[in-house]
């Protein structure tokens, strides 16, 4: 099973484990995601795991942890969230060039559509920006090149869209 992996910069490690390596080899079932709640009214958000490879701009989902994923939890924009996925972009070559070439190079294509998205540039907004990339099994055996540039709040979870939100 091919999984992505989500690279993310220094001011992002305070908030803690951004993904879960959620593939092992050989396993037939994955771990069941914990339900997730409204912080206000405290009901259940209905959320639906979904493949990492069928993300696309404007779905929301909720964290997981560790390095490595297959899944995500999607959840409805409107209701609580951790990230929006706001902008996707295709790498090239036909060698895997490493571990830090795709960080840097995602970050860096992230970051370049971010302010188009936001309003502000990054280095002004108060959002964060961490990418999904691929790795080099999924490089190498599924061809994908996809990298899914995710926006959320570091100090918690938003509602609704942040497109435009100039913060």
């Amino acid at each position: 099973m091919s999984v992505k992996s989500m690279s993310t910069r220094a001011g992002w490690m305070a908030i803690g484990a951004l993904v879960a390596g959620l593939a092992l080899a050989g396993c037939s079932s994955q771990p069941a995601t914990p339900p997730a709640t409204d912080s206000t009214t405290g009901e259940e958000i209905e959320q639906t795991q979904t493949d990492v490879f069928t993300l696309a701009v404007g779905d929301c989902m909720n964290d997981v942890s560790g390095t490595e994923v297959s899944e995500v939890p999607i959840v409805d924009c409107a209701d609580e969230h951790d990230y929006e996925v706001y902008h996707d972009f295709e790498l090239t070559g036909d060698e895997y060039p490493g571990d830090d070439a795709v960080s840097t190079q995602a970050e860096q294509g992230c970051q370049e559509a971010f302010e188009a998205f936001v309003g502000v540039p990054y280095d002004q907004s108060m959002y964060g920006s961490v990418p999904f990339t691929p790795t080099e099994s999924s490089w190498t055996q599924a061809d994908d090149r996809l990298v899914s540039c995710l926006i959320g709040d570091p100090s918690g979870k938003t509602v609704g869209s942040l497109k435009g939100a100039a913060k």
